[in-house]
């Protein structure tokens, strides 16, 4: 057995409702409506702190990023690979239109992100490999610390898929990320140079 010889604490939560309401939107940069605003607001407890802030390149994300490291004096570090996967045709469009136009391809996509990705998308495995990068690296920068990642509800599954070793076409479709919703884990180095991770907590929307 190894001991774990430190650890990195790692909150993450999803940006709240955007502006425009509920559609597949990828990587169209859509600000968070004033509900929005609120529900990550109300998600962050004014007591809590962290060493550094880590969010996606888009404004979702970051301008909530900003604000939490502006108050609390911390450093803000954007990530262009923390996007949400890349919708392709979808991009902008709901469910139903989704589904009016493509028919059985939502369904298969959601079935299987890998052999059927939105038309001009990502796969899933693609999605997974770039935030899988992003991860590494930033544990790496910030190891021991206790950072707070912004970003989307495709990005934390894959972020859970890589640390927890899970399948990320699995955690693609069946592991749910609501608005602001958080999670918490906890990434050990053992004494061999592995890694331990322990998920504490996964979709509280309060602190």
């Amino acid at each position: 057995m190894y001991a774990a010889t430190s650890a990195t604490l790692v909150d993450l939560i999803r940006h709240g409702q955007p502006a425009g309401g509920q559609k597949y939107r990828g990587h169209l940069d859509d600000p968070l409506s004033p509900l929005g605003w609120s529900q990550m607001r109300r998600a962050i407890g004014e007591q809590e702190h962290w060493d550094a802030v880590v969010c996606s390149s888009l404004e979702r994300c970051r301008a909530f990023a900003e604000e939490v490291g502006m108050a609390r004096g911390i450093p803000v570090y954007v990530e262009p690979r923390f996007k949400e996967i890349n919708f392709g045709d979808w991009e902008g469009m709901k469910a139903e239109e989704v589904l009016a136009r493509y028919g059985s391809a939502l369904g298969a996509f959601w079935l299987d992100g890998d052999a059927n990705p939105p038309p001009g998308g990502e796969t899933v495995t693609a999605f997974y490999t770039r935030v899988a990068a992003a991860w590494d690296h930033w544990l790496d920068q910030l190891w021991g610390q206790h950072l707070l990642l912004v970003s989307h509800g495709g990005v934390i599954r894959m972020s859970l898929a890589h640390a927890l070793g899970l399948p990320p076409v699995h955690m693609m479709a069946r592991l749910d990320v609501a608005y602001a919703s958080r999670s918490r884990i906890r990434i050990s180095r053992r004494s061999d140079g592995g890694q331990l991770a322990t998920l504490v907590s996964h979709g509280d929307p309060s602190p």
